[in-house]
C-alpha cells in the first residue's frame, strides 16, 4: 500500500481491523463492499480468508487510484488477480444474494442505514462501521435524551437489525485508529 502512495495509512488500519473481526465470524460467500472507495476492505477480506471466491467493490465514484492500489496488492498477493471486480454505480443498483457478505467501512450518515437495509432485504450477512451520524436524518429513537446522539443512532440500527431477524454483534476497533470505531455485524 505504501508503494501505491494513494491512501492514508489510517485506511489500511481501519480495513485491517474491521476485516479481522468480520472474518472471525463469516467465511465463504461473495464479498460485496458498498461505498468501497479503493476497495481495500474487500481485498483484505479476500486475503484473510481464501474461502470467498470473489469480491465486488462498488462506489458511486471510484477513485482514479483504485486500480493503482489493486495492482500493487496483486503484485504482492497474486491470488487476488481476477477475483476483485470494481464497479462505478449506485449501491442501490447492486443485486445482493443471501450468501453474500455485505460490508461498508465508514458508511457516512444515511449510507449505513441503506447498507443495512439492502443487506437485510437480501438476508445477507452484513458488517458496517458507521460514521458521521446526523441526528437530523438518522433515527436516534427515544435514547438521545440519555446517551450521546451518535451512539443512540447506532443502538437503534442494532435494534432494527434484530427486529429483522438478525443475530447482532456490536464490536469496536481500536479508538486510536479512528474515533468512529463502532462495528455493527449481523447474521440472519
Amino acid at each position: 500500500m505504501c508503494r501505491a502512495g494513494c491512501l492514508p495509512r489510517k485506511e489500511l488500519y481501519e480495513s485491517w481491523e474491521m476485516a479481522r473481526r468480520v472474518r472471525r465470524l463469516f467465511r465463504g460467500g461473495r464479498i460485496v463492499d458498498l461505498a468501497a472507495g479503493h476497495g481495500l476492505l474487500a481485498q483484505v477480506l479476500l486475503l484473510l480468508d481464501n474461502s470467498s471466491p470473489r469480491a465486488l467493490a462498488v462506489d458511486a465514484t471510484l477513485p482514479k487510484s483504485h486500480r493503482v492500489l489493486h495492482d500493487v496488492l496483486v503484485d504482492v498477493w497474486p491470488r487476488l488477480k481476477g477475483r476483485v471486480e470494481f464497479q462505478q454505480r449506485s449501491i442501490e443498483s447492486v443485486a445482493l444474494e443471501a450468501s453474500d457478505i455485505v460490508v461498508s467501512s465508514h458508511a457516512c450518515g444515511a449510507l449505513a442505514d441503506l447498507v443495512l437495509a439492502r443487506a437485510s432485504a437480501a438476508h445477507a450477512r452484513v458488517a458496517v462501521l458507521p460514521c458521521c451520524q446526523n441526528l437530523a436524518v438518522n433515527d436516534a429513537g427515544s435514547l438521545k435524551g440519555w446517551i450521546d446522539g451518535s451512539l443512540a443512532v447506532d443502538v437503534m440500527r442494532a435494534v432494527r437489525l434484530e427486529q429483522r431477524g438478525y443475530r447482532v454483534r456490536t464490536l469496536t476497533i481500536p479508538e486510536e485508529i479512528t474515533p468512529k470505531h463502532r462495528l455493527l455485524i449481523g447474521e440472519p
